[in-house]
């Protein structure tokens, strides 16, 4: 048994213990098949509920849901009303949940599971007084461990106040001592909260609940508008949008649309979303709602439509020849002006057939050099995303000289940067350095996987910056050198 509810306890059965005897103390009970990745999920989709109260929570084992409510109280009344309100809204959901507020998470999880009342507050500075008459599996032990304690006469939290800690560490390893100071404040006990929304997104509150397909709509366009005119303002597009719809209930109904090509063109991301009405399940009535943009990208100003006679350049030939044929057919069907070699119109189509075909189902055919016909083509994105091997996340200087130049370098030591080099006749003294970045051989163009570069950006005396690598390692029979391969601005 992994679980029990109040009626099976009052019977006996309790966790661990095995079905047999479970259904010997009551031949009737009901079972059912443990789901532990049902229940983290659960549990997660949970967290990101509690985030109404505080923006940093994380689940906390299998059963358990710690927040960090610093500077969040007052919003609610106070932490006695904070604590109240979120089990009181969690038992209307058919959820039972005990809640505790303390200086530590060590102590809040104590009261929760072993305090006296439902919701209890620990004031400042009094865990340690709160904690005393806990049982020793309050500090959250392994079971052997505070079987281990009780089987001494430790029963109690505050039996280990007046013990040495260097007898506890060993006799039962440092985690009984470590515990006992996260509780009390002495250690710290990091929270990893779950990652905060995303800085683009927009919200709507209804001061009614609402359900129909009509006012989802309605909702999900004034959303659209408000995102589209902040990604406007910083340049940007979306690429992947999810709108989140909090029933009533406590669940959240997601719906989510990727486009091809970064856009924020208002009527083209409402079409999407128009698509996916249909799956949103409002259940009793929805009463918040956030539409996120989680992937953007650069997207500068463009004029969207010119006129028929107006010659256009085909950007959108390496969509191919079957894709473009699409193109132009739809928009005549449905009496657009667009051109189809205009690419967002490409774009539109893509994203309008990946929504109800699915997004593996759209592509192009990419050749290859083969003979086998199956090996000759495959399905790539209509628009894959840009590949190169020049990185723009890295930082690369603004000239790049054609071919590296050897300079004279010396360093403290070996592995560390030069502290002065001399290039072109001119001697540089280094006042800061950043580095370094280890490149390899590229052993498919034959180069030996040893054959590496330390890459350092340097600054000299007079403000000027450069890219210097040092060729090679350290080794008895040869000493790398030294090269400059880029001038920074």
């Amino acid at each position: 048994m992994t679980a029990v509810n109040a009626a099976a306890e009052e019977l006996g059965v309790a966790p661990g213990l095995p079905l047999a005897d479970a259904r010997a103390l009551h031949p009737a009970l009901a079972v059912a098949e443990a789901d532990p990745a049902g229940d983290a999920a659960a549990l997660q989709r949970l967290a990101q509920w509690c985030q109404r109260y505080s923006p940093w929570t994380t689940p906390h084992g299998v059963d358990a849901i710690l927040l960090d409510i610093t500077g969040c109280a007052h919003l609610r009344g106070g932490e006695a009303k904070l604590a109240r309100a979120l089990v009181e809204r969690l038992r209307r959901q058919g959820i039972a949940a005990r809640a505790a507020i303390a200086d530590t998470a060590g102590a809040a999880w104590a009261m929760a599971r072993c305090g006296a009342v439902e919701s209890a507050v620990v004031p400042p500075g009094e865990a340690w007084r709160a904690l005393a008459s806990l049982p020793i599996a309050a500090l959250r032990l392994d079971p052997l461990q505070a079987s281990e304690l009780e089987r001494l006469g430790l029963r109690r939290v505050g039996d280990l106040y007046t013990l040495p800690r260097a007898a506890l560490a060993a006799r039962f390893g440092s985690g009984l001592a470590e515990r006992l100071d996260q509780a009390l404040g002495a250690a710290a006990e990091p929270l990893s909260p779950l990652p905060p929304k995303p800085a683009r997104w927009v919200r709507r509150r209804f001061a009614e609940p609402v359900g129909t397909p009509e006012a989802l709509a309605l909702a999900i366009r004034r959303l659209l508008e408000r995102l589209c005119r902040a990604l406007g303002e910083e340049g940007l597009g979306a690429r992947r949008l999810v709108l989140s719809c909090y029933r009533t209930d406590g669940a959240v109904a997601p719906a989510t649309v990727g486009t091809a090509r970064p856009t924020r063109d208002l009527r083209h991301l409402f079409r999407l979303f128009a698509e996916r009405l249909g799956t949103i399940d409002a259940g009793l009535g929805i009463e918040d709602m956030v539409l996120a943009a989680m992937a953007v990208e650069s997207l500068a100003p463009a004029q969207l439509r010119l006129a028929r006679t107006a010659s256009l350049r085909p950007a959108a030939a390496s969509a191919g020849i079957v894709a473009r044929q699409v193109a132009r057919a739809v928009p005549a069907a449905q009496g657009s002006d667009c051109d189809a070699a205009d690419p967002a119109a490409l774009a539109a189509l893509v994203d309008r057939l990946a929504g109800r075909l699915g997004q593996p189902s759209i592509g192009r055919l990419e050749p290859r050099e083969s003979h086998v016909p199956e090996r000759a083509q495959r399905l790539v994105p209509v628009f894959p995303p840009p590949q190169g091997a020049w990185r723009l996340d890295l930082p690369r200087p603004v000239r790049l000289l054609p071919r590296p130049e050897p300079i004279e370098a010396v360093a403290r030591v070996p592995d560390d940067p030069p502290v002065r080099f001399f290039w072109r006749r001119l001697l540089h003294r280094v006042r800061r350095a950043e580095g370094p970045e280890r490149l390899g051989g590229e052993w498919w163009r034959g180069e030996e996987a040893t054959q590496t570069r330390d890459y350092y950006r340097v600054e000299d005396e007079a403000g000027r910056r450069f890219w210097l690598y040092r060729d090679g390692l350290f080794q008895a029979q040869r000493t790398p050198r030294w090269y400059l391969h880029g001038i920074f601005a």
